[in-house]
């Protein structure tokens, strides 16, 4: 509105939820689903999600999660498993368990009691750092390089009238 545009785009994975389980609904039993879920009631099992997984204000999981990212507003109790993707505790988020993830985000007064053994550490960030660094030396290189070219071919033709 009023010519101004905010960036909407949300991780495609968090964009379809296939799977929901409304307040008030109990499920005791392990849940699994193929692609992401919404969980607002409580769920006393482990819970497979192949998609991402959002955990309701409301909600309450006892049991372990594995899912591909989690953004966690309500209360878990029991392990996380994220290893390629990341973990979201919002401020209304309780994890009682420990976590796996690649990256993880803990707001201010979220709850979080356990461990977090991150994925992927192969590299430390000095390392990540220069090599982002090395690659856009590299792609301004490659730039400069076709303008020079883009230059000379433009002097060229005009050499040639």
């Amino acid at each position: 509105m009023f010519g101004s545009k905010k960036d909407t785009t949300l991780d495609p994975s968090l964009e379809q939820v296939g799977t929901i389980i409304g307040p008030g609904a109990v499920i005791e039993g392990p849940l699994t689903t193929k692609d992401s879920a919404r969980i607002d009631g409580t769920v006393k099992g482990n819970v497979t999600i192949s998609g991402a997984l959002i955990v309701g204000q409301e909600a309450k999981i006892v049991g372990t999660v594995s899912c591909l990212n989690a953004y966690i507003a309500g209360e878990i109790n029991g392990n996380v498993s994220s290893p390629q993707g990341k973990v979201e505790i919002s401020d209304t988020g309780k994890v009682i368990g420990d976590v796996t993830c690649k990256g993880i985000i803990i707001d201010e007064n979220a709850v979080f009691q356990g461990k977090c053994e991150m994925t992927n550490l192969d590299k430390n960030s000095a390392k990540v750092a220069k090599e982002r660094a090395a690659a856009d030396k590299a792609a301004e290189e490659n730039k400069a390089a076709e303008n020079k070219t883009e230059e000379n071919a433009d002097k060229k033709d005009s050499d040639k009238k």
